[in-house]
C-alpha cells in the first residue's frame, strides 16, 4: 500500500507545498492533498511522478509508517527565527535520521546514554560542573566535543538546511539522546550548539512541551560554563583584557570570539562598558557573522569508523541509501558526507562490530 505519511515527509523534507509539489509532477493540488490524507490510492503513473518531483526512490513511499519525531519534545534553539516550512523539514530529517539510527544499531553496538539527569539543578554553571565531573574531564578544554558527545552515547547527525534559522535540535527517544546539528554557520557555532543542546539533554529532559525562553537561556549559560569553565578562564586570561587578548583566548577553548567576550563578563572579567566596546570592535573585524582565521570543523567519530567498516565489507554509502530506500542525498546530509574510502582506517572497530570512539 501507498504510504501517504512517506509523501507527506518527503515533501516537507523538500520543503515544498502540496500546490508546489502538485505542479512539479505535473498533477492536481487536490490529488496531492487527498494522497497525502489517505483518501486515495495512487495508480503507478502517479507514484512515478511524485518519485521523480521529490527525487526519492519509489520504494520510499510503500515502506511501514516513518517514526514521527515529537514535535513537543524537540528542543530547537531558534524556535521563534524559523518559519514553519523550515521547521517541518528540520522535524522530517529528524525522522529520517531515526531510521538510520535503527539500522545503524542492528549492524554496530553503539556506546549507551551515559548522561546524568540534572533537572533537579537550577543553576547552569552548577549543572555544567557536575557533568565535567561524571565524564572526569576536570577543567581542561576539550580537543573534540562531538566525539565527546558521542562516546557518551549521544547519536548526533547533521543538518543540511542551508539556513541560518535551523541551528540544531535534540531530543530523548527510548532511553536514548538525539541532537542534530545544522553545519551551515561556523565550526565554532557548531561546537557551541551541540553543547547547548546537552544542556537541554541533561537539564530539560522533563520539562514539557512548551519551549520556553527561561529554558534557553539555560542552555546558553551551560554550553558557556561547560566550553569555559570558569576557574580555567581566570587563570588563564591577562589582568587587561584587549580585544587581541579575547581573539588568541578564544583559540584554547574553541569557541567564536563573542562567545568568548560574552563568557568573559559572565565572569566579571570585563565590565559593561568594556564588553559592549569589545562586542563592537570584534564585529567590526568581522567575528559577529563569522569567524576569521577558524577551527577546522569536527566530524562523527562513529560515523567514520561506520563507514570504514563497511568498506572493508565492500558496502558504500549508495548502499545504504538503497536499503533504507532513501536518497543518498539525505543519507550524506544527515552523516556529513562523510567517506568509508580506503583512506579511512577501519580501526577501533572490534570483530563484533562494538564501535569504540575516542576523544
Amino acid at each position: 500500500m501507498f504510504n501517504h505519511k512517506r509523501l507527506s515527509l518527503a515533501r516537507k523534507r523538500r520543503r515544498l507545498t502540496g500546490k508546489g509539489l502538485a505542479e512539479l509532477a505535473r498533477i492536481s493540488a487536490i490529488t496531492v492533498s487527498r494522497l497525502e490524507n489517505g483518501e486515495n490510492q495512487p495508480d503507478e503513473e502517479t507514484v512515478g511522478r511524485l518519485a521523480r518531483a521529490l527525487e526519492y526512490p519509489t520504494a520510499f513511499f510503500f515502506d511501514d509508517d516513518p517514526e514521527e519525531v515529537a514535535t513537543g519534545s524537540v528542543s530547537f534553539r531558534s524556535l521563534t527565527k524559523m518559519s514553519a516550512k523550515e521547521r517541518d523539514a528540520a522535524i522530517a530529517a529528524g525522522s529520517l535520521g531515526l531510521q538510520l539510527s535503527d539500522w545503524v544499531e542492528g549492524e554496530f553496538r553503539l556506546p549507551k546514554a551515559n548522561i546524568i539527569d540534572l533537572s533537579y539543578e537550577t543553576d547552569p554553571e552548577a549543572a555544567a560542573g557536575s557533568l565535567r565531573q561524571f565524564w572526569s574531564l576536570g577543567e581542561k578544554p576539550i580537543g573534540d566535543v562531538l566525539g565527546l558527545l558521542e562516546v557518551n552515547g549521544i547519536r548526533v547527525f547533521s543538518l543540511a538546511e542551508n539556513t541560518a534559522t535551523v541551528d540544531a535540535f535534540s531530543f530523548w527517544r527510548n532511553q536514548r539522546p538525539f541532537v542534530f546539528l545544522n553545519n551551515y554557520k561556523t565550526a565554532e557555532h557548531s561546537i557551541y550548539d551541540s553543547v547547548h543542546e546537552l544542556g537541554h539533554l541533561a537539564m530539560h529532559r522533563h520539562a514539557g512541551t512548551q519551549p520556553s525562553r527561561a529554558a534557553e537561556r539555560e542552555a546558553n549559560q551551560f554550553a558557556s560554563a561547560f566550553l569555559m569553565p570558569a576557574n580555567d578562564v581566570r587563570a588563564r586570561m591577562p589582568r587587561f583584557i584587549t580585544v587581541d587578548a579575547i581573539i588568541e583566548a578564544k583559540k584554547r577553548w574553541r569557541v567564536s570570539a563573542m562567545a568568548m567576550a560574552y563568557r568573559l563578563h559572565a565572569l566579571g572579567l570585563l565590565s559593561e562598558w568594556q564588553y559592549k566596546s569589545a562586542c563592537i570592535e570584534l564585529g567590526r573585524r568581522g567575528f559577529r557573522s563569522g569567524e576569521p582565521r577558524g577551527i577546522e570543523r569536527e566530524t562523527s567519530r562513529v560515523w567514520q569508523k561506520v563507514l570504514a567498516q563497511l568498506w572493508n565489507e565492500r558496502k558504500t554509502k549508495s548502499g545504504i541509501a538503497d536499503a533504507l530506500h532513501i536518497p543518498l542525498d539525505e543519507l550524506e546530509g544527515l552523516i556529513w558526507g562523510l567517506t568509508g574510502g580506503p583512506m579511512v582506517r577501519p580501526d577501533r572497530v572490534d570483530a563484533k562490530g562494538t564501535i569504540r570512539a575516542v576523544i
